[in-house]
C-alpha cells in the first residue's frame, strides 16, 4: 500500500473513534445513558425510581389523556397506546407507571425517549368481573418536569 492510502485510513479510524467518543460521552446513546445514570431495564424498580429523579428534567406531551373505549362486553380485554412525544432537551425515562386497578395492566420502554423523538404507553384493561361503567387511571412517573401524569379510559361494561 502507499503512503497516501495509510494515511487516509488512518485518519478515517481515527475520526470514526473519536465519534464513537463523543456519542457515549455526550449522552445521545441510550448505552451512554445506562453508563451515566447507571440505569437499564434490570435495575430494582425502587432503585430506578432514585436513578430517574436523579436526571435533568425534560418534558413530556401526551397527544391524549383520556381514551373512550364506549361499549364493552363483560370479560373483553381491551387495549390503548397513549402515545407521547419528548420534547425537552434531555432524554426521557419512564421509572414506573401505578393503576388505580389490577385489571389494568400498562408497559413501556425501559429504554430513554430521546429529545424530540416519540414513544408509547400500551395499556391493557381486562373488564372481566367489571360490569358498568368504569374509570381506570395510569399514573407515569418519569423525569419530566411534571413528575407524574395521570392518563386513563372509560368503558361502559355490558354485563354477561
Amino acid at each position: 500500500m502507499n503512503t497516501q492510502i495509510k494515511t487516509v485510513l488512518l485518519t478515517v479510524l481515527t475520526l470514526s473513534v473519536f465519534v464513537l467518543a463523543l456519542v457515549e460521552l455526550s449522552g445521545v446513546s441510550s448505552t451512554a445513558l445506562f453508563n451515566k445514570y447507571h440505569i437499564g431495564p434490570n435495575v430494582p424498580e425502587a432503585t430506578r425510581d432514585q436513578k430517574v429523579a436523579a436526571m435533568p428534567k425534560t418534558t413530556i406531551q401526551f397527544y391524549d389523556t383520556m381514551f373512550d373505549f364506549g361499549s364493552i362486553k363483560e370479560g373483553d380485554v381491551v387495549k390503548h397506546a397513549f402515545k407521547f412525544k419528548n420534547t425537552g432537551n434531555n432524554p426521557l425515562l419512564i421509572s414506573k407507571a401505578d393503576v388505580s386497578c389490577g385489571c389494568t395492566v400498562p408497559t413501556f420502554s425501559k429504554e430513554p425517549i430521546a429529545p424530540g423523538a416519540e414513544g408509547e404507553i400500551m395499556v391493557q384493561y381486562n373488564s372481566n368481573h367489571h360490569p358498568g361503567n368504569q374509570q381506570k387511571n395510569v399514573l407515569v412517573h418519569s423525569n419530566a418536569q411534571m413528575e407524574a401524569i395521570s392518563i386513563g379510559f372509560k368503558a361502559n361494561v355490558d354485563p354477561k
